[in-house]
């Protein structure tokens, strides 16, 4: 069907509006301390060919070539004009395609430790490397990410599901490069707010080498439980084996954001730690101990009922609950006798959530809760409960009595 031609065009709608991550904005001279500047141009493999002692120094690219290019960057912003000077270094760096000036500028734009994740693997013809390759080493990258957030909520050693939303959610704001050849990988994770992240992941990977090299020297895993403190966990052996997996080897290394200084009880200029595939027999046996003997844990949980589930009319049936006190896991299942069964279900038909008393079983990732007792109805205030109500109304079909397993 054709628009008439006397008619209007409808209004087109408009495009979004650019991102207002920091990220996306471009730092402003101002705002730059040179000496930073100089440390993260040292860092990417910049080399400082000269200049005037005590007032500038020049600069020039890593890599064959670098010798046409050059940086004039002030030694302090006493420096006359350092202002000029330095809004020249970010035009040139913005404008190189160089990938250590693209890092510089990311430096710079955010303050950020960084990690970085290297793989001895074969690549193709100038470099390139195979898709599976390449996914693989930013999978692993993620993976550890994940295990240093976890690691930084709380130590043990499984998590499950436990912790799992809030340590997803703190790698929002985390920033991950090209992994040209599916061999080196960076990530900047912002010092505001995930230092602690940087911090817990070195020291785990320190300790989780530690106790590799312990173990293949006297055929003990005792290291391994000490180790927890220090952050190792079955997430993490499961990374680095998902990194390790497939190569001649790989490093990690973490380095920190040259304007916040080194964490308490970090070394400033720590050496990349090294796995070899010598070591994945070792990190598999420790992962699967860590996931055999994590204990379950006692909790009295608070949420909502958004499933029921039994096979007749009558009779104990399972109930999963949307967690909102009590664990850091987003829902949890449970079997509950007659009698709670049916306060679980006049609780939810009413709106309101429950309070359970149960341990949390590590297996399955700490998602079912067993021993469930105690179940009594919890009061809310008007607010929470016409949210419930409403939320109720839009998810009947939640509400199942119906055959089946959950």
């Amino acid at each position: 069907m054709h628009r008439p031609h006397d008619e209007p065009a409808p209004p087109v709608r408009p495009h979004p509006a650019p991102s207002a991550s920091p990220w996306a904005r471009p730092p402003e001279p101002g705002t730059v301390d040179p000496a930073v500047l100089g440390a993260l141009l040292a860092r990417h493999g910049w080399q400082r060919r000269g200049g005037a002692p005590g007032r500038y120094a020049r600069w020039t690219p890593p890599g064959p070539g670098g010798n046409g290019t050059s940086l004039l960057v002030p030694e302090s912003r006493a420096f006359p004009d350092c202002d000029d000077l330095i809004g020249e270094v970010l035009v040139a760096l913005s404008r190189s395609a160089s990938p250590a000036a693209r890092d510089v500028l990311v430096g710079l734009a955010v303050p950020s430790d960084e990690i970085r994740w290297w793989r001895d693997v074969p690549t193709g013809p100038a470099g390139a490397a195979t898709w599976p390759v390449e996914e693989r080493l930013r999978s692993a990258a993620r993976q550890m990410l994940l295990a240093g957030a976890l690691a930084a909520r709380g130590r043990a050693g499984y998590y499950g599901a436990r912790h799992r939303g809030p340590a997803t959610a703190a790698l929002e704001d985390v920033l991950v490069g090209p992994a040209p050849g599916g061999r080196r990988l960076t990530a900047f994770v912002p010092v505001t707010n995930g230092r602690p992240l940087a911090v817990r992941l070195h020291q785990a990977l320190y300790a989780a080498r530690e106790a590799v090299d312990y173990q293949r020297a006297t055929g003990g895993m005792d290291a391994f439980d000490g180790a927890v403190e220090a952050g190792v966990s079955h997430e993490l052996t499961e990374a680095i084996v998902a990194l390790v997996r497939g190569t001649e080897g790989a490093r990690v290394a973490v380095e920190w954001a040259p304007g916040a200084g080194v964490p308490e009880g970090c070394a400033a200029h720590a050496e990349p730690v090294e796995f070899s595939p010598g070591d994945l027999t070792v990190l598999r046996e420790a992962g699967a101990r860590y996931l055999r003997d994590e204990p379950s844990v006692p909790v009295r949980i608070t949420g909502t009922v958004v499933r029921m589930r039994r096979s007749s009319p009558r009779g104990e049936g399972v109930v999963r609950l949307r967690v909102i006190a009590g664990a850091e896991i987003p829902q949890v299942r449970m079997a509950l006798d007659e009698d709670s069964y049916r306060v679980a279900g006049h609780a939810h038909l009413v709106g309101l959530p429950i309070r359970v008393h149960g341990r949390l079983e590590s297996r399955g990732g700490f998602r079912r809760l067993t021993g469930a007792t105690g179940v009594v109805p919890v009061q809310v205030d008007e607010a929470d409960r016409d949210r419930l109500m409403k939320s109720l109304q839009e998810n009947l079909d939640f509400f199942e009595e119906g055959c089946g397993t959950d």
